[in-house]
């Protein structure tokens, strides 16, 4: 700048002397403004960010836990004698009151066994029958002492042990006629057959790895799910009731999702509490029943149960303002002078598109609702009424 204006003052002065001071206030006011340009930098204002104040309420939350459903009743059907399978009087998938016969083993073996039984039931007591009449002969014999009193002594044993063998034989009829028995399966109650897995013809024993069926009674469900030890120290405190029997009889009613993530249209109670943990897995089991009156549900069926959890005063902080780093979620909230500040938040669970937060923010506390992307600690911000930025996106 000052090369150009002495140029400009060499060649001004040698036209004429007006044209020189004419010169000379125009370079000096060229000076000026280029001087004034470098020194004097224009600061930008702080953004203006949206913000809410955090506030308390009661929220239900829900918690869910993955489950295995089980019918009321669910046995397997095993045979307990052996033999060949003569008849099977049902298909799978059918539906079977108690007594029903289900299947019917060869009993051929089993009614000799019995006839047998039977035969020498019979002949104890023809046996016994025979001692009785010896100690009628012999007693008068002894009276009159034609023979001695040991010979009585003797026919009474005898007698004693015709007894003892009449005990056997019945119970050898008894064995026998409960053997026969088994050669007939029937259902021990209401329900649903399985799979069947052995066909006629198929030879089955007591000692076979794989039961002949199961039989489901699935018109009541139960769901089976876990809670580790922290969650069931929470679940305790939850609900009101001075021992388990009574805070299961105050809790509301779960919710059960199918696989497919719908909701089953009844609901149900949680009824049973494990009696201790299990040491493997540390969590401890228990059990929500569910009424089945059209048999949508079989045993075998997985889902989730919902269980709601009522939380009373808790901080309320929208998820779209908190960022997550190094597995802690964080927000910003504008402390003195606008500046604000990065805190972490320990989170208790979720109501919709909020946060319920257990500590790391206090009711009335500023939190910045978005921009979070662009903040550092110590930023100055202006803070904006969060429903004015609302209603002014909205438009």
């Amino acid at each position: 700048m000052k090369y150009l204006l002495s140029i400009l003052k060499v060649n001004i002065v040698r036209k004429n002397s007006s044209a020189f001071l004419l010169a000379t206030g125009f370079a000096s006011l060229l000076y000026a403004g280029c001087s004034g340009a470098s020194a004097t930098t224009a600061v930008p204002p702080p953004p203006s960010l949206p913000v809410m104040k955090v506030a308390s309420a009661s929220e239900l939350t829900y918690q869910e836990y993955p489950v295995a459903i089980e019918g009321s009743v669910n046995v397997e059907i095993r045979p307990q004698v052996s033999g060949a399978l003569d008849k099977v009087f049902v298909d799978e998938g059918s539906f079977v009151t108690e007594g029903t016969p289900l299947f019917k083993i060869n009993d051929l073996l089993y009614r000799a066994q019995y006839n047998n039984a039977l035969a020498s039931l019979h002949a104890a007591e023809a046996a016994l029958l025979t001692s009785e009449l010896e100690i009628d002969k012999v007693t008068p014999l002894v009276a009159n002492k034609v023979v001695s009193e040991y010979q009585l002594k003797t026919v009474k044993a005898a007698n004693q042990a015709a007894k003892a063998n009449i005990e056997q034989a019945k119970a050898n009829v008894a064995t026998a006629e409960i053997n026969l028995g088994h050669t007939l399966i029937k259902a021990p109650g209401s329900g649903y057959i399985g799979r069947l897995q052995k066909k006629k013809g198929s030879l089955v024993g007591p000692q076979d790895v794989e039961a002949l069926t199961q039989l489901s009674d699935v018109h009541e469900m139960h769901a089976y799910f876990a809670l580790g030890e922290k969650d069931f120290v929470a679940f305790k405190k939850q609900y009101p009731g001075e021992t388990l029997k009574d805070k299961l009889s105050k809790m509301p009613a779960v919710t059960l999702l199918l696989a497919d993530d719908s909701e089953y249209t009844e609901k149900g109670r949680v009824d049973m509490i494990d009696g201790q943990f299990n040491k493997t897995t540390g969590a401890i089991t228990l059990r929500a029943s569910f009424p089945n009156p059209d048999g949508l549900l079989r045993s075998g069926n997985t889902g989730r149960v919902r269980l709601g959890v009522q939380h009373n005063d808790a901080l309320i902080v929208p998820q779209a303002s908190t960022t997550e780093a190094q597995d802690k979620i964080f927000v910003f909230i504008v402390a003195d002078s606008n500046k604000v500040k990065k805190v972490p938040i320990s989170i208790i669970g979720k109501s919709g598109t909020n946060y319920l937060v257990k500590d790391g923010v206090k009711p009335g506390d500023l939190v910045v609702l978005s921009g979070i992307d662009r903040l550092q600690e110590g930023t100055v911000i202006h803070p904006e009424n969060a429903s004015a930025h609302l209603a002014e996106a909205k438009k």
